[in-house]
């Protein structure tokens, strides 16, 4: 480590490169205090080990990973998304606290809930995109507190001031606890899928982004991340190939090997992928978890997650009640 600290920008380059494999496996050996410490230091450097970077982190014990989120200008925009979509609520408040945040992040932390959208607010070095803001319009629909802290922060566009102020103060009433049920408060219901309608009107425009190239990584991203449940099925059954059906099958497995498997027979990345598996809940996948889904896109060969999703389609039209077959999900 005093070498990386010692040298310069290209003398760091050149080494952060050279002990990335050995730092990587020693993070598996060594004791918490000693993760802390390298966390601590390398936070510091303007260029690292990229891969123990990531590993650090994505770690699950938030006092090694805060550290390097809060402060590291090595981590990418990509890494801090992909932390931000899945990560604990420490490690979302480090991201929301640091003194540069790019959109995308911005755009992944929003989907966390109020406190952090709140915390992205009021932090002057936030920078909000068009669907930044649209997401927390629709937030601040049903929390007067978005809207208030958007109003009042410095530089929010005039025509988002202008939607917040012409909103009713007098939305949709929230149910009382008196009048809910203990179940109905531990467990809200989950989300309903897209019905045929929604479905008819989202495919024109999905086909037509698909046609002129623009069905891409950002997009498909985009529709996760602001919970746009219609276009982020119609967009990966057209470019997977896959029925609606099959989508829907594998968007509602517990497993995530199928979903994993249709992302990657649609092209897109492990961070859009990433964000798709971990905005389908409520549930935050856990660091195990995330490991596998990755492992599993990661050696997962383009030719044969085709051939999965094309099976699963030949398997879905079939009308069997056979009841040793195995689903769309697995191909078999």
């Amino acid at each position: 480590m005093q070498l990386l600290t010692g040298s310069r920008d290209r003398s760091q380059e050149l080494l952060s490169g050279v002990v990335d494999g050995v730092l990587l496996r020693l993070t598996e050996r060594v004791e918490t205090r000693a993760l802390l410490q390298l966390s601590a230091t390398l936070a510091e450097l303007k260029v690292a080990p990229p891969e123990t970077l990531r590993r650090l982190a994505s770690h699950d014990d938030p006092d090694v990973a805060c550290p390097v989120l809060l402060k590291s200008e090595a981590l990418t925009a990509a890494d801090l998304a992909e932390v931000a979509a899945s990560g604990g609520e420490r490690h979302q408040r480090a991201i929301a606290a640091r003194n540069l945040i790019e959109p995308a992040v911005t755009e992944a932390l929003i989907q966390r809930g109020t406190p952090i959208c709140l915390a992205l607010i009021r932090n002057p070095g936030t920078r909000f995109s068009d669907a930044s803001y649209a997401a927390l319009i629709a937030r601040a629909d049903e929390d007067g507190e978005i809207a208030k802290a958007l109003v009042l922060r410095p530089g929010t566009p005039d025509p988002v001031v202008r939607r917040l102020l012409s909103a009713s103060p007098a939305a949709k009433a929230k149910p009382t606890a008196s009048a809910a049920s203990p179940t109905q408060a531990a467990a809200p219901a989950p989300p309903k899928p897209p019905s045929s309608a929604d479905y008819a009107n989202a495919r024109p425009e999905i086909v037509a982004l698909n046609r002129v190239g623009k069905l891409n990584d950002s997009t498909v991203n985009r529709f996760a991340i602001r919970g746009e449940t219609a276009n982020l099925f119609t967009a990966l059954s057209v470019l997977s190939g896959a029925p609606i059906e099959i989508v829907e099958h594998v968007m509602a497995d517990d497993d995530c090997e199928g979903l994993v498997a249709a992302c990657r027979a649609s092209r897109l990345s492990w961070q859009t992928t990433l964000a798709i598996v971990s905005n389908r809940s409520d549930t935050r996948l856990s660091f195990a978890e995330r490991e596998r889904a990755q492992h599993i896109f990661e050696t997962l060969l383009l030719s044969t997650s085709q051939w999965t999703v094309r099976w699963g389609e030949i398997a879905a039209s079939a009308n069997t009640s056979d009841p040793g077959n195995r689903g769309a999900k697995n191909g078999g």
